[in-house]
């Protein structure tokens, strides 16, 4: 008998069971033409031309850096995109709070090479930034960035050098450089986010996620706008007049990454109690339904392949290129969390057009971190995030050249096929349908 992958939600993840293929009856007599698949025709409406457009809208603020005009200008116009869509927007507010380079100094130098140590009394997911105040957020106590236990610092095959750009001369668009010039300072932060609504579990919810914020002195249109447009065109779709879903979907585009994913922190500490409480009483709404998983997405883009033994990288995309889909091997929910990337692996394998998707277990350095002990937690983006990002191949990383210009149709591609991925596998996980 002739089988056919089927995923049935089960305990907030997904699971395959196989089914008869309905192309046939016994004795060979065609069956009744089964109807149209909501997940493929959702994934259609995922549209190259749109998601550049999207990418290209970010890239107008510049990187924009948190603590700047550019980086509130940006979330400004992020938020009316969600709402033409007919997302429901609301804002999370905190403060940020560095803390002295001295202190900064002396937490890198206590955490060493694992990345761990926490705020005192406050240790988070991975030693990241800590929580002084309600709703205040420094990252003094993660400073330790790419060197950590959990697979970071191995490095595989030929390293080029990375770093941050704090060079404005490096930029050579006098116009950008200019956009970019105003330096962050520290205080009161937004961040927006969304929420598609479950008509019959509406408690139940996924957390779909990407940072807006960047730095560099570029456009940021890699790292992170290829997400960020990423998130805003699976609320485009979700949001559809004639879509629904069981359970409920947030998009949220994170501030604050690149200081320690202290926007992501913020959410949790503020939001993570809330989970589930119906509001008022009695009412069926829940400003927090209770979380079931959390896909972030990181830099989209690029996977140009290992950098050459002078250090230089292929302008191509290969046609090996692939989506990375990572869980952390060492948190709490490791077990949930794999369970959750095979999910996106087999929704890629069976809707995505043109790149396939690996799994891998080194999940490190973007706010998925702040999740994968509360929730079964994953990273998609182009690379590995420790291995090989941390080690070069995406050359624009963080750098003045990170720009709209820099990309090929190619690269826009591969960020468009770990939409298909995502969406394809959160619709089935949320129970879609469309009228």
């Amino acid at each position: 008998m002739r089988q056919n992958l089927h995923f049935v939600a089960a305990v907030g993840l997904v699971t395959l069971v196989a089914q008869p293929l309905p192309a046939q009856r016994a004795g060979g007599v065609p069956a009744q033409a089964a109807a149209p698949d909501p997940v493929r025709t959702l994934v259609g409406r995922l549209d190259l031309e749109s998601y550049k457009a999207t990418i290209k809208g970010l890239t107008q603020f510049g990187d924009r850096r948190q603590g700047t005009d550019r980086n509130r200008a940006a979330i400004d116009w992020i938020e009316a995109q969600l709402r033409s869509y007919g997302c429901a927007t609301e804002r999370l507010h905190y403060t940020y709070e560095p803390a002295p380079r001295a202190n900064r100094a002396a937490a890198a130098s206590q955490t060493g090479q694992t990345g761990q140590a926490g705020q005192a009394g406050q240790a988070g997911p991975a030693g990241r930034a800590g929580q002084t105040a309600a709703g205040t957020v420094t990252p003094a106590q993660g400073a330790a960035r790419g060197r950590t236990a959990t697979g970071g610092g191995r490095n595989r095959g030929v390293r080029a050098p990375v770093g941050v750009n704090t060079d404005p001369d490096k930029q050579p668009d006098p116009v950008l450089r200019a956009l970019n010039s105003q330096p962050t300072t520290p205080g009161p932060r937004e961040e927006v986010y969304c929420t598609k609504v479950g008509v019959s579990r509406p408690d139940e919810m996924y957390i779909i996620g990407a940072h807006m914020d960047g730095h560099g002195w570029g456009e940021a249109a890699n790292d992170n706008g290829s997400g960020t447009a990423l998130v805003m065109e699976l609320a485009r779709i979700l949001s559809g007049p004639d879509v629904q879903t069981e359970r409920t979907i947030r998009f949220a585009l994170w501030n604050n990454e690149e200081t320690n994913t202290c926007g992501s922190r913020g959410y949790v500490t503020q939001r993570g109690p809330l989970q589930g409480k119906e509001d008022p009483p009695g009412s069926g709404r829940y400003p927090e339904p209770r979380w079931r998983g959390m896909i972030q997405h990181d830099m989209m883009l690029f996977d140009h392949g290992m950098p050459r033994p002078d250090g230089t990288v292929s302008r191509e995309q290969p046609p090996e290129a692939d989506v990375k889909i990572e869980f952390q091997a060492n948190s709490k929910l490791a077990a949930q969390s794999q369970a959750l990337a095979w999910v996106l692996e087999a929704a890629n394998e069976r809707y995505a057009t043109h790149y396939p998707a690996t799994v891998g277990s080194h999940m490190t350095n973007t706010d998925s971190e702040r999740f994968q002990d509360l929730v079964a937690a994953i990273s998609v983006r182009e690379n590995e995030r420790g291995t090989q990002i941390g080690s070069g191949w995406d050359q624009q990383w963080h750098q003045a050249r990170d720009v709209y210009a820099t990309y090929t149709d190619s690269d826009f591609r591969l960020g468009l096929n770990a939409a298909e991925t995502t969406l394809a596998a959160v619709a089935q996980l949320t129970g879609v349908s469309v009228r």
